[in-house]
């Protein structure tokens, strides 16, 4: 009877070892796959602006500006460095403390497209795939993409995590191809369907039908913002994409005080999701953010500043921001080298945990 016993209490001591292991790998795995990622373009903003600030040749400049003395207080400064920071402050004040900066070509760091097509559908396939189709994708049509997004492969990965896309432009439902894919997007004037609706979302919906936009495919940024930030706090996505588009707009409108002014809110509105992470238990240490934009503009002869596309020189020259989690404080590159958007994908890949696609490389970003 004692041997019986005994032999009973091993099977249970080899169980319940056997259970713990189990579940200390499961766990183990858990925290080894908390990454967050947050990833955010700016539509059409250039790299001069980004890092040198206001352009002298259009900041005064009475056919793109109403006012060039005001504009000129606001954001005109001697020193190139004090100029960026009055216009993108949180860019060149805290995020340079955290990450890396890629782009500023005077220094030598080149970042460029590789689609032939230079203008937007193009662009934000090449981020949000790794990869170009100049021959499927030819226009800013409402086609739906072919190709598959790294916000698809996350959701098949990750089924029981949230990823979702917010932008200003009402054509990501068809580039994310929101049909296909099941990836909640909410564009262009979309109103919140994410049921049931919070105050706040109610609110959009009725101030977003009450506030006329100037253009007919793009909201203003902040109902974007706004909505992607409520999303945030009831879901906690682990895979988010915001895309805002005034700055893109603005510039072909040629209201270079507009561009300039809502290239300074959207650094505000980066600094407001990046202070909720900071707050936040779910985020707080587990998050990086990617930030881009998805095609460069004309400088030469100045009044091509308002275009990009094949045929304007300049429209390739992109940038490229990232820090947070695992990402090594190198501030401002300011060595030597190419690298390209399409290569961005591969980073949030390897971020996540996706299986990267043959012949991607990774941006050789130096990590913690």
């Amino acid at each position: 009877m004692n041997k019986f016993f005994a032999q009973l209490s091993l099977k249970k001591f080899i169980l319940t070892t056997a259970l713990f292991l189990i579940v200390s790998s499961s766990l183990s795995q858990e925290t080894k796959n908390n990454q967050k990622v947050f990833l955010i373009t700016l539509d059409g903003l250039r790299w001069q602006e980004l890092f040198t600030g206001a352009d002298s040749l259009l900041i005064k400049n009475k056919t793109y500006v109403k006012q060039p003395r005001q504009l000129n207080n606001e954001f005109w400064r001697d020193n190139h460095k004090k100029r960026r920071e009055a216009l993108m402050p949180f860019i060149w004040t805290e995020a340079i403390l955290k990450g890396q900066i890629f782009g500023n070509r005077k220094l030598g760091s080149n970042v460029n497209i590789t689609n032939r097509r230079r203008f937007s559908y193009p662009g934000y396939n090449e981020i949000l795939t790794g990869s170009k189709d100049d021959e499927r994708i030819t226009s800013n049509a409402k086609k739906n993409n072919l190709n598959k997004t790294i916000l698809e492969e996350f959701k098949e990965k990750n089924n029981n995590k949230k990823v979702a896309a917010f932008s200003s432009w009402d054509v990501f439902d068809y580039i994310i191809n929101e049909e296909r894919s099941g990836v909640y997007t909410n564009s262009g004037f979309e109103p919140s369907t994410d049921f049931p609706l919070t105050q706040e979302e109610e609110l959009l919906n009725q101030m977003q039908q009450q506030i006329p936009s100037p253009w007919g495919s793009v909201r203003f940024d902040s109902f974007t913002h706004n909505y992607a930030l409520t999303y945030i706090k009831k879901h906690e996505p682990d895979f988010i994409y915001i895309a805002y588009g005034e700055t893109d707009d603005f510039a072909h409108n040629g209201e270079y005080d507009s561009y300039l002014r809502s290239a300074k809110n959207t650094d505000q509105l980066i600094a407001e999701l990046w202070n909720y992470t900071q707050n936040s238990q779910y985020y707080k240490d587990n998050t990086t953010f990617y930030i881009t934009t998805d095609h460069g503009r004309g400088t030469i002869p100045i009044d091509t500043w308002r275009s990009h596309g094949a045929n304007i020189e300049g429209s390739d020259e992109t940038w490229f921001i990232v820090f947070g989690k695992g990402i090594k404080t190198k501030g401002e590159i300011n060595e030597k080298s190419q690298i390209f958007t399409n290569q961005i994908a591969s980073n949030i890949r390897k971020a996540l945990g996706l299986k990267q696609k043959e012949g991607n490389q990774v941006i050789p970003i130096d990590l913690n």
